[in-house]
């Protein structure tokens, strides 16, 4: 389906599923990922530029769209590193969070997002709740698929616990050795849960990441949630229909 055909409203008649995007799509924690990602980054760059005379090169929005944004943490990093051809050890997930390493650095960063998310709270995007609740009483069934290992943290947060049929996040997708986003495995296993086959099944990412996800495995539809101004790149990599807010969908 090409960006530019009449998306037919989503209903039980046509799709079965609906697999949401957390960050960005469901709660308002993209922001606090992103802050996240600069503060652990900068933090790390400052020290390497002091230590080797280069010139420091703050992270930017654009790397965090291009190199993190909705990737498995490990992922992210080794993404950004590599785009600034810098090279460290691997690391083990159990690193401390000053190891220079990949997995330190990552660890470093979700350290940042619990204690934002201990300061702020959660906020739910309530277009999003309204329409999952519509999306239920239809009979279509809901899963949430992030790669945040904080997902059951954040959703008991923000209350919406009990709105998700499944749950593929960062924790299982680690145990059972998917790759992460921008391979499709994790929105196919969530769709392998609900028992729906992915051409029955609607996508729905606000990460460019994620878009390109839905496309590789060829769900039935793909819907961006466009709440940065990306609704081009949404749109380029795999979207089929961009809204900046879920409640466009509301019948």
């Amino acid at each position: 389906m090409s960006s530019g055909t009449a998306i037919p409203a989503v209903d039980a008649a046509r799709f079965d599923a609906v697999l949401f995007d957390l960050d960005g799509v469901i709660t308002d924690t993209a922001k606090v990922h992103s802050a996240a990602w600069a503060e652990m980054f900068d933090a790390f760059l400052q020290a390497r530029a002091q230590a080797t005379g280069d010139v420091f090169v703050p992270f930017s929005d654009g790397d965090y769209l291009h190199y993190v944004d909705g990737k498995p943490r490990y992922d992210g990093v080794r993404d950004f590193l590599a785009s600034r051809a810098i090279e460290l050890p691997e690391g083990t997930p159990d690193s401390p969070p000053d190891e220079r390493s990949v997995c330190g650095l990552g660890n470093a960063k979700n350290i940042l997002v619990r204690q934002h998310l201990a300061d702020t709270g959660v906020t739910v995007f309530d277009g999003t709740v309204r329409w999952i609740d519509q999306l239920t009483a239809a009979g279509v069934r809901i899963a949430v698929v992030s790669s945040s290992r904080d997902t059951t943290l954040v959703l008991a947060a923000a209350g919406l616990s009990d709105r998700f049929e499944a749950q593929v996040d960062g924790l299982v997708r680690a145990e059972l050795g998917l790759a992460g986003k921008p391979a499709p495995d994790t929105y196919l296993e969530a769709a392998r849960r609900l028992g729906v086959p992915a051409e029955r099944a609607v996508v729905v990412e606000d990460a460019i990441s994620g878009v390109q996800a839905g496309a590789a495995g060829r769900f039935g539809l793909v819907i961006g949630v466009d709440r940065t101004g990306i609704g081009a790149a949404l749109h380029a990599n795999g979207a089929d229909l961009v809204v900046t807010d879920l409640a466009e969908l509301l019948a």
